[in-house]
């Protein structure tokens, strides 16, 4: 089969979007040589508390992070339901919509690698997509439990991913910058900067929004 294109599939909830995401995401798209890389902001993730801020909000700062980065994109398609944000739903759905012949690349971090089985529909994300996973230097995929079963076999290099539409998985080293969502909210809201931690247009918005409000002790 003849892959026409291959799109990357980036996923979380981007509250707020920050560096760390950025560099992964492109570094991700020169490794594989993908015609998009896709930033999906989700709606309501399964296996973490809700976002603090509203999808509107969310999807506005990614929108504001890749304004200046053709490489990058953002697909808003999980804040239009208002189910829970299950991946394989999006594959399914970007399938139909590319048909057959484009490469789907779902990109994962180690930490949701280890624990894909208790994904909603796991062991079909590989019908669908290949999964990429962003490693830290000398990282591997795991060699036993069910997610290592169910990867026996399948994995594959960068030049592999233009030859199939899914099916493959590949661990790629990328710089991992140590930075959180988590903490630059705790930032905020103590007071501190995370200029930097951030692009400047998303910590502007941030500011003129009140997005993560500064906590006054009592």
């Amino acid at each position: 089969m003849t892959v026409r294109a291959a799109i990357g599939v980036f996923g979380g909830t981007f509250d707020p979007v920050h560096t760390g995401h950025l560099r992964v995401a492109l570094e991700l798209h020169q490794h594989l040589q993908l015609d998009e890389m896709r930033l999906l902001p989700c709606h309501l993730p399964p296996h973490r508390q809700a976002p603090v801020r509203s999808a509107a909000d969310r999807a506005a700062m990614v929108r504001l992070a890749v304004q200046n980065c053709p490489q990058l994109s953002v697909d808003e398609r999980e804040l239009r339901r208002q189910t829970p944000s299950y991946t394989i739903d999006t594959l399914i759905e970007m399938r139909r919509e590319y048909g057959p012949h484009t490469a789907l690349c779902l990109t994962l971090g180690m930490d949701s690698l280890v624990q894909l089985h208790t994904w909603q529909r796991w062991r079909e994300l590989l019908d669908y997509a290949h999964i990429v996973v962003a490693a830290r230097p000398g990282w591997q995929l795991p060699h036993s439990g069910p997610v290592a079963e169910l990867l026996q076999g399948r994995q594959g290099s960068p030049q592999d991913v233009r030859r199939r539409p899914s099916g493959l998985a590949l661990v790629e080293q990328v710089s991992l910058l140590p930075i959180s969502s988590s903490d630059i909210r705790r930032q905020i809201a103590a007071g501190v900067s995370p200029q930097f931690l951030l692009p400047d247009a998303v910590w502007d918005f941030i500011c003129e929004h009140k997005l993560y409000p500064v906590e006054v002790e009592a």
